[in-house]
């Protein structure tokens, strides 16, 4: 099998499984190393951007999904006649930006510097699958830590962690007033 007839399976993967396929699972599918997957992604990746397409493949850490293009968000809603909505609210945010940057991260610590509760926060978050557990302190009453999800990297429209900003240098003080 040739690469052109390999992303067209990825590609068939892909639509078919209208979730995120982690690059492990192609490189068994097509019996290939997780190189010769990777690079065969990056080339499917760059043939989509190239030609324009109404699709896009987004990667998420070693996760790959089909996804419209923002670009056509308008067409979309004319053809639905809705609109999707999908915000969070900017207290979510916050919290989702905590945790993004300070991630794992118990939800004492985010309630410290965020000053407020934030257990609805958290709930929304999770169920939206931008936050997830990602394991628990070694501490008295064992709390929760949480993460961001490849969901998360996806929807806000970055590959890793490393594609957030870097935070302004007088943010970086604040890490003092931290519980650990």
């Amino acid at each position: 099998m040739d690469d052109v007839e390999r992303m067209a399976v990825i590609e068939s993967i892909l639509f078919v499984s209208g979730e995120a396929v982690k690059l492990q699972k192609i490189a068994d599918l097509l019996e290939i190393g997780r190189r010769e997957a990777r690079e065969l992604m990056d080339k499917l990746i760059d043939t989509y951007n190239f030609e324009r397409r109404g699709l896009q493949v987004l990667q998420a850490e070693d996760s790959y999904q089909f996804a419209t293009r923002p670009e056509h968000e308008e067409w979309i809603i004319n053809f639905t006649g809705s609109r999707r909505k999908n915000t969070v609210s900017q207290a979510a945010l916050e919290t989702l930006a905590i945790v993004a940057y300070r991630q794992p991260i118990a939800r004492a610590d985010l309630e410290v510097i965020r000053g407020v509760k934030c257990d609805y926060s958290l709930s929304v978050l999770t169920e939206r699958g931008y936050v997830e557990e990602v394991g628990r302190l070694d501490a008295p009453g064992r709390p929760k830590l949480y993460g961001t999800t490849d969901r998360f990297l996806r929807e806000f429209g970055m590959t890793g962690l490393s594609d957030l900003p870097p935070l302004p240098e007088d943010e970086e003080e604040s890490e003092d007033y931290i519980v650990t």
